[in-house]
């Protein structure tokens, strides 16, 4: 059981290129709303033959902040519509996961959006699993409501191929919650993780540094995933406004070697 330390990063050759330069064999692109979805399949046979030169793969895809439920509570053709393009473009770029999430439509009640929600969720599962591609929701509060333990009991319970991407962050500084708790309880769910470091003090948050440099117990992150037999990507991503530059790179390259001392090589 091997776990894949990769990065967020733009989806380019150059990219590709840098990331090789690291040491990193793995890539993930957040492909976020606004973002045009033909340039992306556009750059496909490049990105491909970058990987091959380079030793690369693509670790996951995903799309954050775009609306799935219109007003009325019907699923929107455009977001569908985007969401399968994308797991299309993932499948051909090879990633086994894709990244998305629900927008919550607070003219609707609880059980009308959550009913949305499932046939949304059944509806890009269903095209991955056609694909090749396993769909995860994201626990990010971006247009997304999908994404804490009383939601995800009931979602998962109703989309069993669905999965999560996982990301302490969010569950501290959203919803104040026990991320390693929420591990504990869905790690056999959890499809896709993300390294992003954080750290508040007396409940003010002040800065997202490296990963290892921050305030998440990373030693009992890896050894609950371990205990899940968790064998996916570790994404890191690299979200300080103060960490950037020059001392961006040095703290990517920070928690490139502080992760992979936890990363069993089998």
């Amino acid at each position: 059981m091997e776990m894949k330390l990769g990065i967020i990063a733009e989806p380019d050759v150059e990219s590709v290129q840098w990331a090789a330069g690291k040491g990193l064999h793995y890539l993930e692109y957040c492909y976020n709303v606004g973002a045009n979805i033909d340039a992306l399949e556009a750059r496909i046979p490049a990105l491909k033959k970058a990987y091959a030169e380079c030793g690369v793969q693509l670790g996951a895809l995903g799309r954050w902040g775009e609306d799935k439920i219109g007003p009325d509570g019907a699923l929107l053709e455009e977001g569908v519509n985007n969401t399968k393009r994308l797991i299309d473009i993932a499948a051909a770029l090879g990633a086994p996961v894709f990244n998305t999430g629900v927008n919550y439509v607070e003219g609707l009640t609880f059980l009308d959006n959550l009913n949305a929600a499932v046939k949304f969720l059944r509806l890009a599962v269903e095209h991955g699993r056609q694909k090749g591609v396993r769909v995860a929701v994201y626990n990010c509060d971006w247009n997304n409501w999908i994404r804490k333990p009383d939601i995800w009991r009931i979602v998962l319970e109703a989309v069993p191929e669905l999965g999560i991407k996982y990301d302490p962050s969010h569950c501290i500084n959203v919803h104040h919650g026990d991320y390693l708790a929420e591990i504990h309880a869905f790690g056999e769910r959890i499809f896709h993780f993300h390294i992003k470091g954080t750290l508040n003090i007396a409940g003010d948050h002040v800065d997202d540094p490296p990963a290892g440099l921050d305030a998440v117990n990373w030693n009992a992150v890896l050894g609950l995933l371990y205990a899940k037999g968790y064998d996916g990507m570790l994404s890191i991503e690299p979200h300080s406004h103060t960490w950037k530059g020059d001392m961006g790179e040095w703290g990517i390259d920070y928690t490139i070697q502080f992760i992979s001392k936890m990363l069993y090589k089998g």
